[in-house]
């Protein structure tokens, strides 16, 4: 034991390799603070390894070249957690070497030659006035009007990447105007090479792209100066605009909301400038206080040069919608909202064919009807819809699934995704956070379960409304929507309700109900698909629809503490008739990020029972415990821009009844054991200064199946016990050059057989009008019962935007377990502001049958009218 207490952090992992049963590590008590501080936790992570190492009785497997190969990857990737020891080291060394100014004030030019930053985290939050102005201005992108030059210009910019606290290298001058009608934001961007600079697309809200892969200029205000929610705005050289609304400091983005916005840009040889005109009636706000003051940022980004720098600096991992690190609009005086009426009539017609059309839906048909939007106070804003109808968007990615887990499809219908962060209620995803959760994982409101089959065909929508905004501080959401039969499904109500009290600047509290409930057959199609139902309002098998009804609540708490301390929760259950276990689902996680460290855990408890009926839910009856520890060191290198070693922990039991056979054939059951999942992961990301990425992962998973699955492709893995390893390698090249590509290659044991997956994703865009983007899929198995087998899926899409309101794209997709080809034609043309008209084209088709399964041609037109 005295020996073990004087181990270097090099001979704890070298004795966890070795397969000792303890090891502990102590730091020299004349060292520096932080180097105690990492060698204990590195230390304690070291014990952690050993004691996990288990000796379960596993399913037995072939040792085969490939296992081989990953066996030798994984011995030596998980030498990584000795970098938790070194490199922040080798960034404090780097770090020490900076000057560095605490208040914003303190960003002066010093010594000739030598540039000096400031601490981000401690800088004071800037203001700047909004300057009222009597003068009409066109929005034209010329900033020529002279009230242009009576607003004071906000040219400070500082960058939060590469060089965090050091001032941008481009200069960027923005000013503020407003009258009773807008609030106008002008910007000149001054470039030092104008042939670099990047432009990826002309289209609105920069569909199939990120706004990390263009130039990009962008405004935030939180009009409630809550520091919590924003209204955001970007734009790019070509005057290309996505914008949306974000909440809960940056937890939830919701860029499916359009503002009534006027943008235009004009490029020089110097750089480019910016003039958008934002009306009142699109945002909300107080107008009862005599001053208004909005939170604001403002963010320049240089794609060349893989910088971001802003108005109110933030560190790196911190986005512009952090409205808790903003600063201050101030000044606005003497505006209101407006009636914000909006009226958006459509019309369409459609054809469909096919072998999996229904009877009732073939030939050609035609729709119209419509949505409204009120702006009931200058707070809230209700929503109304009729005769629903979604034929623009465009259909799902095709994935393979690998696992005995149901597939996350995400919404893309605007109705649903306008506004969804207001209803959103599960595993959010912390950014910025390793959190080892997402909405994939558990969701108690899912709208794709309103208006559409679990295999993702459409159901008809009668219409519906939506309630949401705030009275006073108590945010509130309330949807209800009413689906028609069809497909042999009832017509059914579905209801939500979402209050959420904000508690001072520290976070929330907030409570969701859901109702989900058959209101019978209306004639449209029977049971089973057979036309012309009964109209008597009993659902299935004649059971009242009131009794049938799957009713989910839960309550939820979020809070920010200590700056960088997030630490979440809820409760939740399900009533349902047809349900009677354990109904309830819970957790409790806690999370901290700075610039240095990245730790979370979390506990999750999900009944075996419990079943929101407009929820998702990917593994019910069980109890998943999760931790992890990573560390962020900036190290200073001439091409690295940070380094993240990091190791993730899951551990996870079942709560529900279990098979207590036994026995190890293909057909066997298993006794009883509460864990049914655990899986160590190390992993080393590093991202370089032009923006690519390089990620190295190893996985040591352990798995009990109670019962078989089938695989893509039709393949089954048997019951029993599997212990096996993978091993990942990932890398991203840079999104600023005309061609981009993604490629990840992973391998290893795959249950009782192998598996090596490679996907390649791959862009082309040679010019902001054309892009071409590929990806394939390829997953090679082999397992001992049916041997080895592919699952493949590829794909490739081509958009082409003629100009900020003409578009065109088309998606073709082969899924090889299906053996099936999809293909998607889209044509948008925006003839008047937040008004379009589409032209849709999709096919699916077996290589094997003699015609499509299905062909849908639509036609539709909207048009927006401000009353």
């Amino acid at each position: 034991m005295g020996s073990d207490r004087s181990l270097s952090s090099l001979q704890c992992v070298r004795k966890v390799q070795a397969g000792t049963n303890r090891c502990i590590a102590t730091s020299d008590s004349a060292g520096p603070l932080p180097r105690m501080v990492f060698r204990a936790t590195l230390a304690a992570l070291c014990n952690v390894l050993v004691r996990l190492r288990g000796s379960e009785p596993v399913t037995p497997h072939r040792t085969t070249p490939l296992r081989a190969t990953v066996e030798a990857a994984f011995r030596t990737l998980r030498l990584l957690p000795l970098l938790l020891g070194i490199v922040p080291a080798l960034a404090a060394q780097d770090a020490s070497q900076v000057p560095v100014g605490v208040e914003s004030g303190s960003l002066e030019k010093g010594t000739p030659g030598v540039d000096f930053a400031i601490d981000v985290e401690r800088a004071l939050r800037p203001s700047a006035p909004a300057v009222r102005t009597a003068e009409r201005i066109r929005v034209d992108g010329h900033l020529d009007e002279g009230a242009w030059l009576q607003a004071p210009v906000i040219d400070r910019f500082i960058q939060s990447q590469p060089r965090t606290g050091f001032q941008a290298t481009e200069r960027t001058e923005v000013m503020i105007l407003y009258d009773d009608e807008a609030l106008y934001v002008g910007a000149r961007l001054h470039e030092s090479d104008r042939s670099r600079s990047t432009l990826l697309t002309l289209e609105r809200d920069f569909p199939g792209a990120s706004t990390r892969d263009s130039d990009i200029f962008a405004i935030t205000l939180d009009t409630f100066l809550d520091r919590r929610n924003s209204f955001i705005f970007l734009v790019n050289p070509r005057g290309a605009l996505r914008d949306g609304q974000t909440f809960d400091d940056s937890r939830n983005q919701d860029f499916a909301w359009r503002g009534a916005v006027e943008v235009e840009t004009v490029q020089f040889d110097w750089g480019w400038t910016l003039e958008m005109a934002i009306p009142w009636s699109a945002l909300r706000f107080d107008p009862t206080l005599d001053e208004l003051s909005f939170g604001m940022n403002l963010l320049r980004r240089v794609r060349w040069k893989n910088e971001d720098s802003y108005w109110a600096p933030v560190d790196r991992h911190d986005p512009v919608h952090r409205m808790s690190r903003a600063g201050t609009l101030t000044g606005i005086q003497g505006v209101s909202g407006g009636r914000n009426v909006r009226l958006k009539p459509f019309a369409g017609a459609g054809h469909s064919a096919g072998a999996a059309v229904g009877e009732a839906d073939l030939g050609g048909q035609w729709k119209a009807g419509g949505d409204l939007k009120v702006g009931l106070t200058p707070q809230l804003t209700l929503d109304l819809t009729l005769n629903t109808d979604f034929s623009q968007v465009e259909v799902d990615q095709q994935q393979v699934n690998l696992t005995r887990f149901s597939l996350f499809f995400p919404e893309q219908r605007e109705f649903f995704v306008e506004n969804s962060g207001s209803f959103t209620f599960g595993d959010v995803t912390e950014r910025g956070y390793r959190t080892g959760s997402s909405l994939r994982q558990f969701t108690l409101f899912h709208s794709r379960r309103i208006g559409m089959t679990p295999a993702g065909q459409p159901l008809p929508i009668l219409g519906g409304g939506r309630l949401s905004g705030r009275v006073g501080d108590t945010e509130l959401g309330f949807l209800n929507m009413q689906t028609r039969s069809a497909r042999g499904l009832p017509a059914e109500n579905f209801a939500v309700a979402r209050v959420r009290r904000p508690l001072g600047n520290a976070g929330d509290v907030g409570f969701l109900f859901v109702n989900r409930q058959p209101t019978g057959w209306d004639g449209a199609a029977g049971r089973d698909g057979a036309p012309g139902g009964d109209g008597v309002g009993t659902g299935p098998d004649g059971v009242d629809p009131g009794e049938a009804a799957n009713r989910s609540f839960g309550v939820d708490a979020n809070f920010r503490l200590l700056g960088n301390l997030i630490v979440n929760a809820y409760a939740a259950g399900v009533q349902d008739p047809q349900l009677s276990g354990d109904r309830f689902a819970g957790r409790v996680a806690a999370a901290w990020r700075d610039r240095m460290v990245n730790t979370s855990a979390f506990v999750r408890h999900v009944g075996h029972d419990f079943d929101p009926g407009v929820g998702f839910v990917r593994r019910p009856g069980v109890r998943h415990h999760y931790g992890t520890f990573g560390l962020h060191p900036r190290p200073g290198w001439a091409l690295v821009q940070e380094v993240n070693p990091y190791v993730e922990f899951d551990y996870v039991t079942a709560t529900g009844p279990r098979v207590t056979a036994t026995g190890s054939g293909p057909d066997a059951v298993l006794g009883r054991s509460d864990l049914v999942t655990r899986n160590r992961k190390v992993g080393l990301d590093v991202e370089f200064s032009d923006g690519s990425e390089l990620s190295l992962q190893a996985d040591d998973r352990y798995e009990i199946l109670d019962v078989p699955f089938r695989v893509s492709g039709g393949a089954r893995v048997a019951p029993g016990r599997y212990r096996f390893r993978e091993v990942g390698v990932g890398y991203e090249s840079s999104r600023a050059r005309a061609f981009s590509a993604r490629v990840n290659v992973d391998g290893g044991g795959f249950f009782d057989g192998d598996r090596i997956s490679t996907r390649f994703q791959g862009r082309w865009r040679p010019s902001a009008h054309l892009s071409v983007d590929g990806i394939v899929d390829h997953n090679r198995i082999s397992l001992p019962e049916v041997g080895s087998f592919t699952a493949d899926v590829v794909g490739t899409r081509i958009r082409y935007a003629h100009s900020t309101r003409l578009f065109a794209s088309s998606f073709v997709q082969y899924n090889a377990a299906a053996d099936e080809i999809v293909t998607s034609l889209r044509l948008n043309y925006i003839h008047a502001p937040l008004s379009d008209f589409y032209v849709t084209f999709t096919e699916r088709r077996s290589r094997e049958g003699v015609g499509p399964e299905e062909r849908v041609l639509a036609i539709k037109l909207t048009r927006t009218l401000a009353l």
